[in-house]
């Protein structure tokens, strides 16, 4: 942030209707018990050129703080993709924890055969992020983000779900699905086009608070209730990445370390990976109208999307404007303008509904670790 740009201090927890703002920039735009204090020992082998050599080796501040808003992102994600795991994923020791529940993971399975692998995977490379971000932190006598004292939020009661406190609530989403539209748009670009409203892929999705896991096993019927859940979840599932594909772009301009910003171009690119696995599966959501809600899912293939720029197998991103109007158009992450990113990334998840039901004290910590990477600048 601009040193004269003026701050304000307090921040309160949201509700549904709350408009949160953090100064003049809106606050707006993405766990795991491993990935909390972490501790290393003795020497950390390192290779010519590298800045890690020893426990304690300093971190430029403004790296730092960059470093500790990510694995707070990553540890805040890994809550949310331990759930969906528990319920509809692959039951394994690499991703301990849940049982699985059937009827939740043949509804997302009609998205694709695939999914309990998918969501499996996506779970242990979140996990794998926090752990190697926190540990790095920890390496360099930096305090790595533990979130731990703040899982206090309840679990599903469906069959499958582990009875533990969360970070995250995962039973009244609202969900941005705008980027089906940002990433299809030959002619906007959020970074350029800020004041443009992407038209949401399911309106509903976005006005609404719905459950992206069944709440209970009350939710495994009617049929169609529980297929909008799983429909929710898959569009939930795109939103969350998107969000991470864009962060580590952003933020990678502000740090001044080699090391550091190997990091961020290393783990950056498969958040992108990710996002492009879960918008292809997001375009294969049955048309439906959930009968408890009334929640629409539309048919993506027709209008006002469906056609050449919206076909739901179009998932590459379009060429669109990119840094001023007189370049040619380009393929490329957006939006990934630097300034105000993490506050943007975090907002995002606020008006999720990911932490409903969190203390003001978790809402706080929050604030404070995405101003602190928004104050980082990058040496020109």
């Amino acid at each position: 942030m601009n040193s004269d740009r003026t701050e304000e201090r307090s921040y309160a927890a949201p509700n549904a209707a709350t408009d949160l703002t953090l100064g003049r920039r809106s606050f707006l735009r993405n766990g795991i018990s491993a990935a909390g204090t972490v501790t290393l020992g003795g020497m950390l082998l390192s290779r010519e050129g590298s800045v890690l050599a020893e426990p304690g080796h300093g971190l430029p501040k403004g790296d730092a703080a960059i470093l500790r808003f990510l694995a707070a992102a990553e540890t805040l994600e890994t809550d949310a993709w331990q759930q969906y795991n528990e319920l509809c994923g692959v039951q394994d020791a690499e991703v301990p924890g849940g049982g699985g529940n059937p009827a939740f993971t043949a509804a997302v399975a009609v998205l694709d055969e695939d999914m309990a692998q998918y969501l499996h995977d996506q779970t242990e490379d979140s996990m794998s992020h926090a752990a190697f971000i926190n540990a790095y932190l920890a390496a360099h006598g930096v305090e790595p983000v533990n979130l731990d004292r703040f899982r206090t939020l309840p679990s599903s009661k469906a069959t499958g779900a582990q009875q533990i406190g969360r970070l995250t609530n995962l039973m009244q989403l609202t969900v941005d699905t705008s980027w089906w539209a940002r990433y299809r748009d030959p002619n906007h670009n959020p970074d350029l086009d800020p004041n443009f409203v992407f038209p949401q892929a399911v309106p509903g999705l976005a006005n609404g608070q719905f459950p992206g896991i069944p709440r209970s096993d009350a939710d495994l019927t009617p049929p169609d209730h529980l297929q909008a859940i799983a429909n929710t979840a898959g569009f939930h599932f795109a939103f969350l990445e998107q969000g991470g594909t864009s962060v580590y772009p952003s933020l990678a301009q502000r740090v001044t370390s080699r090391e550091v910003l190997r990091i961020l171009v290393s783990i950056g690119p498969t958040e992108a990976m990710h996002f492009q696995t879960w918008h292809d599966k997001a375009g294969n959501a049955p048309p439906l109208t959930d009968p408890t809600n009334g929640l629409v899912f539309p048919d993506l293939n027709s209008p006002p999307f469906g056609g050449e720029e919206f076909t739901t197998n179009l998932i590459m991103p379009e060429p669109c404007p990119f840094l001023s109007r007189m370049f040619p158009t380009a393929s490329i992450i957006r939006a990934n303008e630097t300034e105000g990113a993490a506050t943007r990334a975090a907002k995002a998840l606020v008006a999720n509904g990911l932490f409903i039901g969190q203390s003001q004290a978790f809402f706080n910590a929050v604030v404070e670790l995405a101003r602190e990477a928004d104050r980082a600048h990058g040496e020109d």
